[in-house]
């Protein structure tokens, strides 16, 4: 099986033109059942190999930090970092190895951040401010690491924790902002999502590694969007009342149209919980007790079955009712 990234590689070096290339996707396209552009690909484990690599880096990354915790915490993290850095010019590089670069990408990030807050830990600033600027300084880190590597899942990282840096920053500098820190979080995840769409609208068939990036950024932006809803949808409440569940089933419904319409499955994912907890309370409210969560789980796991069988055939009805300048920007329908 050859990889999207695989085949863009070839082109690269001359082994095939774009035309070949671009010929050969719509050939496997059309050879299989579900249309290519619905399945909503990514690289993350092209063998065992790749998980036997990840194993052996961890066990190699734990031992530098632990031994170079050994002189002081900030030390044993900068190890950490240099070392995953030094491991991804090898298996991101030159091996092209999926789940280690992003285990050796989320790692570095994390030695980046830990040493930040390790030097600043003695400081004298707030707490917010100890987070902030060393989340800064990881997502100057992720943009560093970007321009070398170009794993895919590094954009998430990096925007994560700008967005995480700005929101400390602001509370720290500005006490008075905390309350609002559920809308910020939800300002930053609409602003995330947009980012998402902008890479998704870039390559609508899928063809190329910026759909890679759009699936991390949407990962990241759907948690971001959900939680601050639906938090500030159930606060003040100590049990979920039938309006407010109504709400959530309704808000689940639009999530869905938006997911179906954009086909990113992330936002049905992160929404799922408030919604099992929200049934679950309607059934409880009319005396389904003992089996009320088992009947959530099973309506809500026999729809999600039914709408993962006819993705296809529900995108296409839903965006017929779209203008064609919205479906332009939307992945492609077949």
């Amino acid at each position: 099986m050859y990889s999207d990234e695989e085949l863009t590689s070839a082109v690269a070096a001359g082994v095939m033109t774009e035309e070949v290339a671009v010929a050969f996707r719509e050939h496997v396209a059309q050879e299989r059942t579900t249309p290519a552009v619905d399945e909503e690909h990514f690289r993350l484990v092209t063998g065992f190999n790749d998980v036997f690599v990840v194993i052996a880096c961890a066990l190699l990354l734990v031992s530098v930090t632990w031994i170079g915790g050994a002189v002081s915490s900030s030390f044993g993290h900068v190890l950490q970092a240099a070392t995953a850095w030094g491991l991804a010019e090898y298996f991101t590089l030159k091996r092209r190895m999926s789940l280690p670069s992003i285990v050796l990408l989320l790692v570095f990030v994390a030695g980046v951040f830990a040493t930040g807050l390790d030097l600043l830990a003695n400081s004298g600033l707030s707490a917010d401010l100890a987070k902030g600027i060393p989340s800064a300084v990881a997502a100057v880190a992720a943009w560093l690491h970007w321009k070398r590597f170009k794993v895919p899942i590094t954009v998430a990282a990096g925007v994560g924790t700008l967005a995480a840096s700005s929101i400390l920053l602001l509370v720290g500098f500005i006490p008075e902002v905390r309350p609002f820190i559920l809308p910020l979080l939800l300002f930053a995840g609409f602003a995330v999502f947009f980012l998402a769409m902008r890479w998704d609208s870039s390559d609508t068939q899928r063809q190329t590694g910026r759909s890679d990036v759009a699936f991390w950024l949407h990962l990241l932006a759907a948690p971001m969007i959900v939680h601050p809803v639906f938090s500030l949808l159930m606060s003040g409440e100590s049990s979920v009342g039938i309006l407010q569940a109504a709400i959530v089933i309704s808000l689940y419904i639009v999530i869905a149209l938006v997911s179906i319409s954009i086909d990113r499955r992330a936002l049905m994912v992160s929404a799922l919980a408030y919604v099992l907890y929200a049934i679950n309370t309607i059934l409880e409210m009319y005396g389904v007790v003992s089996l009320g969560f088992a009947f959530t789980a099973f309506a809500i796991g026999s729809g999600l079955l039914l709408l993962s069988a006819f993705w296809h055939v529900c995108r296409k009805a839903v965006l017929a009712h779209y203008p064609d300048y919205i479906r332009e920007h939307l992945p492609a329908v077949r």
